[in-house]
C-alpha cells in the first residue's frame, strides 16, 4: 500500500470518515488477498488435473478466471483520490463488489465441479477441498462486506451440495453438509465482527465530535481568559502578557505604559445601578478603541480602570492619553438617561521610569493618583520628583500600622436570595475600614495594605469573629459567607486561627461558607485543596467567588472540595441578550455537572431576575434585592422577613 493509502487508512481508523467510506477502506485491505487466494487455489487445482481433464478445463478457463482475478486485484490496489472517499461513491463500489463476488463464485464453482468429473478419489477430494477452503477464505476476506460473504456461501456451497446429492455419493454429501455447517458458524462470527466494527466506528465518530466540541470550548476559554467579558477589550492578563513580551525584545527601546481611571463613575453606579454603570463602561471601551491605531494596546484592567501601551515616546503617549480623556468626557446616552464622567491618566516611560512590568505599572499608577488628586481630567507623566511627592501606599500602610482594628473595622452584609421566593438564605460579610486619618478605605486597598505591613492575619481574625457573632444572632437556617484572600489560604497560622474561632464559638459550622476567589485557587491548587479540606472538615462549605473572571482549569475545579460557584456580576447584564443567556446557562450547566450550587451575582433589575430564573438559577445576589447594610439594618430585615427583600 502506498504512503498516501497508509495515511488514509490511519485517518479512517481514527473515525475520520463516515461509515460507508470506513467500510470501503477496510474492505480495500482485504479484497486483494481474496483475489490472490482465488488465483493460487485455481492454479493448483488446474495443475493437479492437467493430465486428466481436457485442456480447455485445465488451461483456457482457469487462465480466464485467474486473469479476471488479477485485473480486479489491480483495480483494488490502485491509489485512491479524494473523490473515492465520498460516501455515495464508496457505496456504489461495494454494491459492484457484491455482484462481482456472486459472478466469480458461480464461475469458479461451475469450473471446479466440471473438473470433478475427471480423476480418482484424490482428485475428487481436491475439488472438495478447493471449494471449502476457497469459500471459507473468501468469507474471512469479506468480513467488512457481509452481504457478499453470505452470497458466496449460499451460491458456492449450495451448488456444491446439490452436485454431491446428484452424484449419489453419501460421503461427498456428508462433506458438503459439514462444510456448510462450518460456514454457517463462520458467517455468524463474521456478522458479530461486522456489528462490532459498526459500533466502533460510531463510537469513534461520537468521540471525534466530542473532541471537537472540547477543543472549541478550550479555544473559547483561552480567548475569554484574555478578554474582558463586559467590554470585549483585552483584560489584565493579556495586558501584562503583552507588556512582558514587549520588555523581552525592547532592551533600551522607548515605549510608554499608561493607566486611565474614570472620574465620577461611582455616583453613576450608586444612582443608576451597576447595570447602567456596566453599559457605560462598554460605551467608553468602544470610544477608547476608536481613538487609537492598532499599534496601541488598550485593555480593561478591572472596575473602571483601563491600561494602554504605546510603542512610542512620552509626547506621543500623552497625546493619545489626552484623546482618551476627551473621548471619555463626552456625554453618553445609557438607556433613558444621559450621563457624563471624566477620565484621568498617568503614564510611565520605559526605560527611564522602570525596566520591568510591575514597576512600570506602579509608576504609572503613581502618576494616575497624582492626576486624580491634582490635575483631574488630564494626563500626568511619572517623574523622579513625582515619586517623592506621592506615596499613597506609604500613607495607607502607615494608617494600617497604627489602626485599632477592633474599633476601625466593621462588617456590612448583603443577602443571597432564593430567586423563587425573594427570601434570603444567606448573608455575605463584606469588610469595611474607616480610618480616622484616611476615612473610608476600599476593601481591596485595606487587604493589600494589611498584607504589606504584616497585619493580614489580625484583620481576617477580627472580621471573622464579627461574622461568627453575627451568625449567633441569625435564626436557623440562615447562614453567612466569609471571604478569604489568597494570603489567608497560604498562611497556615491564619487557617489555624479560623479553625480555633469556629471551635471556640460553638456555632453550627454547616451555616458557614467560605468564599475563595478564582485566582486564589489557580495559584496553588494543591495547597488550596489541603486548606479547603481542613475548613470543610468542620462542616463549613466552600464557594468559588467571581467565577468567569479568570481562567480556571476545569480539572482543577473538579479536584477541589467546592460546594458552590458564584458567577461574577459582570455576566448579569448579559442576561438581557440571547447570546449572553446561552453563555450563562452553559456556566450553570457546568456547575450542575460538577454537583455545585450556583449563585449569579450583580442582579440589578427584575428582567435580569426573571432571566436568571429561566436559566435555572435558584440563588442570586445584587442591588435588586438589597445593598450592603449594617448589622442593625440586617436584623430588622430578618425580623420582617415577610416583606420584600429588594429595594424599591
Amino acid at each position: 500500500m502506498s504512503d498516501v493509502n497508509s495515511i488514509q487508512s490511519k485517518m479512517h481508523r481514527a473515525g475520520h470518515y463516515p461509515l460507508p467510506v470506513a467500510q470501503f477502506l477496510r474492505l480495500r485491505e482485504r479484497v486483494p488477498p481474496l483475489y490472490g487466494l482465488l488465483s493460487v487455489n485455481a492454479a493448483i487445482l488446474a495443475y493437479t488435473h492437467r493430465a486428466l481433464a481436457p485442456g480447455y478445463l485445465t488451461l483456457t478457463i482457469p487462465a480466464i478466471l485467474i486473469a479476471g482475478c488479477l485485473i480486479r486485484m489491480l483495480v483494488w490496489l490502485r491509489p485512491i483520490g479524494q473523490h473515492d472517499l465520498e460516501a455515495d461513491r464508496a457505496r456504489k463500489r461495494m454494491r459492484k463488489a457484491i455482484w462481482l463476488s456472486l459472478v466469480f463464485a458461480i464461475a469458479f464453482t461451475i469450473w471446479a465441479l466440471c473438473l470433478d468429473r475427471y480423476g480418482g478419489p484424490y482428485e475428487h477430494g481436491h475439488v472438495a477441498v478447493f471449494v471449502s477452503v476457497t469459500v471459507l477464505g473468501c468469507v474471512f476476506c469479506l468480513t467488512f462486506l457481509p452481504t457478499a460473504a453470505l452470497l458466496i456461501c449460499l451460491t458456492a456451497l449450495g451448488m456444491f451440495l446439490a452436485y454431491c446429492v446428484a452424484t449419489g455419493s453419501a460421503t461427498l454429501t456428508a462433506i458438503a453438509i459439514n462444510i456448510a455447517l462450518v460456514a454457517a458458524v463462520i458467517l455468524k462470527i463474521l456478522r458479530d465482527t461486522y456489528d462490532s466494527f459498526v459500533e466502533l466506528e460510531g463510537a469513534q465518530r461520537e468521540l471525534r465530535v466530542e473532541r471537537r466540541q472540547a477543543q472549541a470550548l478550550g479555544d473559547e476559554n483561552a480567548r475569554l481568559a484574555q478578554t474582558d467579558a463586559l467590554t470585549g477589550l483585552p483584560n489584565r492578563r493579556y495586558f501584562f502578557a503583552a507588556l512582558e513580551t514587549l520588555l523581552e525584545s525592547a532592551e533600551d527601546q522607548v515605549f510608554c505604559v499608561g493607566l486611565i481611571d474614570l472620574d465620577r463613575f461611582k455616583p453613576v453606579n450608586d444612582t443608576y445601578g451597576h447595570a447602567q454603570g456596566d453599559r457605560l463602561l462598554q460605551v467608553i471601551g468602544s470610544r477608547l478603541v476608536a481613538q487609537c491605531d492598532p499599534s496601541v494596546t488598550i485593555a480593561r484592567l478591572g472596575g473602571d480602570e483601563f491600561g494602554f501601551i504605546v510603542p512610542g515616546g512620552p509626547d506621543e503617549a500623552e497625546a493619545i492619553a489626552q484623546k482618551f480623556c476627551s473621548a471619555i468626557r463626552m456625554p453618553a446616552r445609557i438607556g433613558e438617561v444621559t450621563v457624563a464622567v471624566g477620565g484621568s491618566a498617568g503614564i510611565a516611560i520605559h526605560p527611564d521610569s522602570a525596566r520591568n512590568a510591575h514597576s512600570l505599572y506602579d509608576r504609572a499608577d503613581f502618576a494616575l493618583y497624582h492626576a486624580k488628586n491634582h490635575r483631574r481630567g488630564q494626563c500626568v507623566r511619572f517623574s523622579d520628583q513625582l515619586e517623592t511627592l506621592i506615596r499613597s501606599e506609604q500613607a495607607l500602610d502607615a494608617a494600617m500600622q497604627r489602626a485599632e482594628l477592633s474599633r476601625e473595622l466593621s462588617v456590612a452584609y448583603q443577602p443571597i436570595v432564593a430567586t423563587e421566593s425573594n427570601q434570603p438564605v444567606s448573608f455575605e460579610c463584606l469588610a469595611r475600614w474607616t480610618s480616622p486619618v484616611l476615612g473610608e478605605v476600599a476593601p481591596e486597598m485595606m487587604i493589600a495594605s494589611a498584607e504589606r505591613v504584616g497585619r493580614a492575619r489580625e484583620v481576617t481574625a477580627t472580621l471573622f469573629d464579627r461574622a461568627l457573632d453575627t451568625l449567633a444572632l441569625l435564626p436557623h437556617p440562615l447562614s453567612i459567607s466569609f471571604n478569604l484572600s489568597g494570603h489567608d489560604i497560604s498562611d497556615a497560622e491564619t487557617v489555624a486561627t479560623l479553625l480555633e474561632s469556629i471551635s471556640r464559638s460553638g456555632c453550627d459550622a454547616r451555616r458557614l461558607m467560605f468564599e475563595i476567589t478564582e485566582t486564589t485557587l489557580i495559584a496553588e491548587v494543591d495547597k488550596a485543596r489541603d486548606v479547603l479540606d481542613r475548613l470543610r472538615a468542620t462542616g463549613a462549605r466552600i464557594a468559588l467567588d467571581d467565577f468567569g473572571t479568570g481562567y480556571s482549569s476545569l480539572s482543577s475545579l473538579h479536584q477541589l472540595p467546592l460546594d458552590m460557584v458564584k458567577i461574577d456580576r459582570s455576566f448579569a447584564p448579559r442576561l438581557d441578550e440571547a447570546v449572553g443567556r446561552r453563555l450563562i446557562s452553559a456556566i450553570r450547566n457546568l456547575a450542575r455537572a460538577l454537583s455545585l450550587e450556583c449563585v449569579i451575582e450583580g442582579i440589578e433589575t427584575e428582567d435580569q431576575l426573571l432571566s436568571a430564573r429561566i436559566a435555572g438559577f435558584s440563588l442570586a445576589q445584587g442591588f435588586h434585592f438589597a445593598r450592603p447594610m449594617t448589622l442593625e439594618e440586617m436584623l430588622i430585615r430578618v425580623e420582617a422577613s415577610s416583606k420584600a427583600w429588594h429595594l424599591a
